[in-house]
């Protein structure tokens, strides 16, 4: 004999991949030594910095290139790859002369991404 069912309500299952930062704070952590202090002054200096590029970046200045690859190795620096990836890319549009609006759509979504990741681990940092 079957004891008694009932049927039990759905229930969300966890995601497969957990949230993704748009920070790696691993490697924010290893290239600051784990010094806070550090940390809080190299991701202030990125959200103000990536801030500026993008403002100078939506008119697609003459050393457009030269920004994006500044702002590449900066997102790199703190673990923003998904920043380094896009502003990677973008030189690679603007050297090709093709693909360009598309490339700078992406990396202003990363950027702001990854802004936003930093304004949380401020936030943490302040705790």
């Amino acid at each position: 004999m079957l004891p008694y069912l009932t049927q039990v309500p759905w229930m969300p299952s966890p995601p497969l991949v957990p949230d993704q930062s748009a920070i790696d704070v691993a490697h924010l952590r290893r290239m600051t030594l784990g010094e806070t202090d550090l940390e809080r002054e190299v991701l202030t200096m990125f959200k103000t910095q990536s801030g500026q590029m993008m403002a100078r970046l939506a008119a697609l200045p003459a050393d457009a290139a030269a920004l994006a690859h500044t702002l590449k190795g900066s997102a790199r620096a703190i673990g923003a790859f998904a920043v380094g990836d896009a502003a990677h890319a973008l030189e690679g549009a603007l050297r090709q002369q093709s693909g360009i609006a598309d490339a700078v759509r992406v990396l202003t979504q990363a950027v702001a991404d990854a802004r936003g990741a930093v304004d949380i681990l401020l936030d943490e940092i302040q705790r």
